[in-house]
């Protein structure tokens, strides 16, 4: 007998993201080897001691991340991927109750506070950095790993 499933709907869910993205995820890695801890020290000049507070520029420059490496060149199409994809959401620190910033927030401080701060070519460094020394200590660990073999080989 055929079944037939009926779709429902919950008032409340228990759910974390952080149990839906894997662990190999390009996201996952990139949270894991880059800090974003410069972000605030480095634009802390670009904003004003007074008025309301204004959206963590980490996150601004979180969701540009994920536009460029996913080839997003459109902000409302950003948004609006961001509102369905988990692991964009893991990456950004919003949740599903969080308030998503507006499509046109990123423009503003993509072509004055980021770019006038050099903030892009930090986190193009900081990842070059990165990437470095990992490819430095695999090839040390490679190596060794060669001499260790063809010592054993010797014996």
């Amino acid at each position: 007998m055929m079944g037939q499933h009926t779709r429902s709907e919950s008032l409340f869910y228990y759910f974390r993201l952080e149990d839906h993205v894997p662990e190999n995820h390009l996201l996952r890695l990139i949270d894991r080897h880059i800090s974003f801890a410069f972000v605030r020290e480095k634009l802390k000049d670009f904003y004003s001691e007074n008025g309301r507070p204004l959206i963590d520029p980490e996150l601004l420059l979180r969701i540009l991340l994920i536009g460029y490496l996913y080839g997003i060149t459109s902000e409302r199409k950003l948004v609006e991927e961001l509102k369905m994809l988990l692991a964009w959401r893991w990456f950004t620190g919003l949740g599903f109750d969080q308030e998503i910033p507006h499509h046109s927030t990123f423009p503003k401080n993509r072509h004055g506070r980021f770019s006038e701060s050099g903030l892009f070519e930090q986190l193009a460094e900081a990842a070059k950095v990165k990437y470095t020394v990992r490819k430095c200590l695999a090839d040390l660990y490679r190596r060794e790993r060669e001499y260790y073999v063809r010592g054993e080989a010797e014996l």
